[in-house]
């Protein structure tokens, strides 16, 4: 049986772990930018309903009451 160098074997352990460190690392920014397209959808999206909404004037203050369906 032999002996295994120590240095070596700390050097082998450092290399697996900073493997496991860069794959962890692509991962969350393949995640990051994933939410970063779904934020910008998002944001596209509240522009759209912005601009559908009917315009009303600064004094038009809308009520509670005005959001209620007809069955109410």
């Amino acid at each position: 049986m032999q002996d295994s160098n120590p240095l070596e074997d700390r050097l082998t352990e450092l290399e697996i772990k900073a493997s496991y460190t860069e794959d962890l690392l692509d991962h969350l920014n393949a995640t990051v930018a994933r939410q970063q397209q779904q934020i910008d959808l998002l944001v596209r999206e509240l522009v759209e309903l912005r601009n559908q909404q009917p315009e009303a004037g600064p004094g038009a203050a809308r009520s509670l009451r005005d959001e209620l369906p007809p069955h109410y």
